[in-house]
């Protein structure tokens, strides 16, 4: 299956910014279930300075400078990218028990262990709250294996959890996500590692589009896609697998990853400084279209 993608962000000023510094994680991963083929950045005014480099997780940065006056930014990308048949399909053939799998996590005695070990620890944005690990355990039984029980895991979250756009900002504690049960696809995506690694499990965040499709009979309007989210964990032999609490599936042709991290503070899409500029607004369209 192959799209393409034109994700576009435009910051508008109430006065001139005279300088901005900024890193773009927007150009899609090639990993080993997708390829990007290509992918164009362009951006509005001119940049002074651009330079791309692959970070610690292994994401595409483009970081940038202008040093004109504006008041209008504006960054495109455009790729166009093709999702693999995974591995994917054998999980339940490699799969082990989660205590298992925390054990080899907690003593790591192989490079990949030891790289991996890293996500079993809390961040910014998901510290182990109280009743977090309580929660977890529901699903994490001793007896349980750990690709059955993220399944359980995510599907709890996506029947407890009320899908609110309203409700949250990145900002907003985990901890009220939780005594709510309310938020978006970064929140339930940050709340599924926080229980993971707080039993010690590797968990990492993932960001990306998933594609939405019109009702039937209608045309799909453009810009109607959005950017998501969901959580990775590891399975000794096969690797990460993902998991999308907010539509309790495992994503599969559906959705391509921009990138992973920690949690949203590693892949945020476009983060930088200005000087200047005063009050902003923030306009996000994304279009992903199936090429065949």
């Amino acid at each position: 299956m192959k799209y393409k993608i034109k994700h576009s962000t435009t910051y508008q000023y109430s006065d001139f910014v005279t300088l901005c510094q900024n890193q773009a994680r927007l150009t899609p991963k090639t990993s080993r279930g997708q390829i990007c083929h290509n992918s164009r950045i362009e951006i509005v005014p001119h940049a002074n300075y651009l330079q791309q480099f692959t970070d610690y997780f292994n994401n595409n940065v483009t970081v940038f400078e202008i040093s004109t006056q504006y008041k209008t930014l504006n960054v495109t990308v455009t790729s166009e990218v093709e999702l693999l048949v995974t591995a994917n399909n054998d999980i339940d053939n490699l799969d082990m028990s989660w205590t298992e799998v925390r054990d080899l996590l907690a003593a790591p005695n192989t490079k990949e262990l030891l790289r991996t070990s890293e996500f079993i620890l809390p961040s910014t944005l998901t510290p182990i709250e109280t009743g977090i690990k309580e929660y977890a355990l529901v699903s994490f039984k001793p007896e349980e294996t750990l690709i059955s029980a993220c399944k359980g895991l995510m599907a709890r979250i996506f029947h407890d959890f009320k899908y609110d756009p309203g409700f949250s900002t990145i900002s907003t504690p985990l901890s009220v996500v939780f005594a709510q049960k309310r938020g978006v696809c970064q929140d339930f995506a940050h709340f599924a590692l926080a229980c993971l690694r707080s039993i010690g499990v590797a968990g990492r965040y993932v960001s990306g589009y998933i594609e939405t499709l019109p009702p039937e009979g209608e045309e799909k309007l453009e810009g109607a896609d959005a950017t998501h989210a969901w959580f990775s964990v590891f399975l000794p032999g096969c690797g990460w697998v993902d998991f999308d609490p907010t539509n309790n599936v495992l994503p599969s042709e559906q959705h391509i990853t921009l990138a992973v991290g920690r949690d949203f503070s590693d892949v945020s899409p476009l983060k930088g400084v200005v000087f200047g500029g005063g009050n902003s607004l923030l306009d996000v369209a994304v279009d992903m279209v199936r090429l065949e």
